[in-house]
């Protein structure tokens, strides 16, 4: 039985290559009727939050990759948590020690980086010195007495080592280019090549499928499998997918962003900027000169003070810009893997049904955020009533949207009527104006300069309220009559009419379609609004 796992380590949110890695597990353990494992990699003490693990296993709920075995569901082979599993990882380091093929080292940070920066000026890769006589138990209380770091490092095979893979065929390493590398930290954690091998084993996974950069690890993973004695999974390593700017998708992107944003306001107060991030004005400055780093929600904050969109790379940023997730898994199933068809808008049905290991592809996937956004255009387009307005409501949630206040009814209704909207995200800004107070309509300037400033605007507007005022209902069949016989009579396009209206009731030119927008507003409302239009604007004009 094929037993595939994803595994991540909970440093960060889910990367959208993570979300890759974690799809194909999933399709291949569903196609062949398998297992999939959720893996919480979580040695990495200094690094690993509670809240990152949350937020990948939220996003793979959201994508609706689900696992046989993990946190949550639990399963045979736990714990799932790496953290969980310092006893069994101490058994098999001891294994290794007892066997002469690991020993231990006492060097420090320092003393490591002496060695490095020596074979950097001897123009050599840096291989570590394996001692002529491994340092026994005596040794190694006598080192932590002094206060040294204790670690232990696995005793690399002389000879070439060959990777069997299915994206990449047959791929040989000489002899000698790995040197002899640690599998227990000082800190008695496990590293992620010790702990990985390990549990791969342990759990019986048969299928290891990660990105192309985990290439150069599989070596040493194969000579601890062999040294351990354990089996060799079927090893399947991904092309890397490129963003359009040609490099590799990286969170590093969302910060240039925000950078080039600062950088385009030379006046911008960057105090008050830096306020918003929870950050020192030297902090930012820091960042701006590339001298610091800054976490990314501390990013999306100044952004979204600035009005700047970020370019999505996690999987929760495309939650939050408004995509629905079966367009995000047929999006991410097609990078670095064909169908075989010319067929593209699948289902995960489809894409189950589909998958094959062999269908891999070697060169480099793009990133295409517009072929992205077609995609999540046509999902919005097939999925069913009920299951929109559940991606709807649950993105309005999160947003913290006023339109979440409303009811089911009304919330199917702004989706009707925006039927061909590409995000779920432009469907909320261009009903919020429905559940604002009148007292919040902002103004768009160029808009009222637009529309309502130049020609005859704001006249044809004070007809509009005459015409709504006479009316007794304002369905959107009653509306549309007479906007078009307003327009028909004056002779004019419909837009000289229709657009007056929308200016006034949501502050800019862009909302539903007009007669729809004015029926769920109300007629109280849509005078309320014209009203204060009509005295702000004439003013300024008197």
């Amino acid at each position: 039985m094929v037993v595939t796992r994803f595994a991540p380590s909970p440093t960060g949110y889910l990367h959208i290559g993570g979300a890759r890695t974690a799809l194909f597990c999933w399709l291949l353990a569903r196609h062949t009727g398998g297992t999939m494992i959720l893996r919480i990699e979580d040695t990495d003490q200094r690094r690993n939050t509670p809240a990152a693990t949350q937020q990948v296993i939220d996003d793979l709920r959201w994508l609706g990759i689900d696992w046989d075995e993990g946190p949550q569901v639990g399963g045979p082979n736990g714990p799932y948590f790496q953290s969980q599993r310092l006893d069994i990882y101490k058994e098999y380091t001891q294994k290794l020690l007892d066997a002469g093929k690991a020993y231990y080292c006492f060097d420090t940070p320092q003393e490591l980086e002496a060695m490095r920066k020596q074979a950097q000026e001897k123009k050599e890769n840096f291989i570590y010195p394996r001692p002529a006589e491994f340092p026994n138990e005596s040794d190694v209380e006598k080192a932590r007495a002094q206060g040294q770091p204790v670690a232990v490092r696995f005793c690399m095979p002389d000879g070439e080592i060959v990777v069997e893979d299915v994206v990449r065929g047959q791929v040989k390493f000489a002899a000698g280019e790995f040197g002899d590398f640690i599998i227990c930290k000082s800190d008695g954690y496990p590293t992620y090549h010790f702990a990985c091998v390990v549990d791969d084993e342990l759990m019986k996974i048969t299928h290891v499928i990660r990105g192309q950069e985990h290439l150069m690890n599989t070596p040493c993973h194969l000579a601890l499998q062999k040294a351990l004695g354990f089996r060799t999974p079927t090893y399947a390593h991904m092309a890397v997918t490129i963003s359009e700017g040609g490099g590799k998708l990286s969170k590093r992107e969302r910060g240039k962003t925000l950078v080039n944003a600062i950088n385009e306001k030379p006046d911008a107060d960057l105090g008050e900027i830096a306020s918003v991030g929870g950050i020192t004005a030297e902090q930012l400055n820091d960042f701006i000169k590339g001298k610091a780093q800054i976490e990314q929600e501390k990013i999306g904050a100044m952004a979204e003070e600035l009005g700047v969109h970020l370019p999505e790379i996690n999987v929760v940023d495309f939650f939050n810009s408004g995509y629905v997730p079966e367009a995000m898994v047929n999006f991410i199933a097609l990078l670095g893997w064909s169908p075989g068809e010319r067929k593209e808008i699948m289902t995960k049905d489809e894409l189950v049904g589909a998958f094959d290991l062999s269908r891999l592809t070697k060169t480099n996937s793009l990133f295409d955020r517009g072929k992205l956004l077609a995609f999540n255009t046509e999902h919005m387009k097939i999925l069913n009533a009920d299951t929109l307005l559940g991606h709807f409501k649950e993105y309005l949630t999160a947003v913290d949207s006023p339109v979440a206040g409303a009811d089911d009814a009304t919330l199917k209704r702004i989706l009707e009527i925006n039927a061909g909207a590409k995000t779920l995200e432009m469907v909320e800004q261009k009903s919020r104006f429905l559940f604002l107070s009148n007292d919040q309509i902002e103004y768009d300037e160029a808009a009222v300069n637009k529309v309502l400033l130049k020609g005859d605007g704001l006249t044809m507007l004070k007809i509009v309220r005459e015409k709504l005022v006479a009316m007794d209902e304002l369905s959107e069949s009653a509306v549309e009559d007479m906007l078009r016989g307003l327009a028909q009579e004056k002779q004019v396009g419909l837009g000289k009419v229709a657009q007056p209206l929308r200016v006034a009731i949501c502050g800019n030119t862009v909302s539903p379609p007009i007669f729809d927008s004015i029926q769920l507003l109300g007629k109280e409302n849509t005078l309320i609004r014209i009203d204060k239009t009509l005295q702000k604007f004439t003013e300024d004009t008197d």
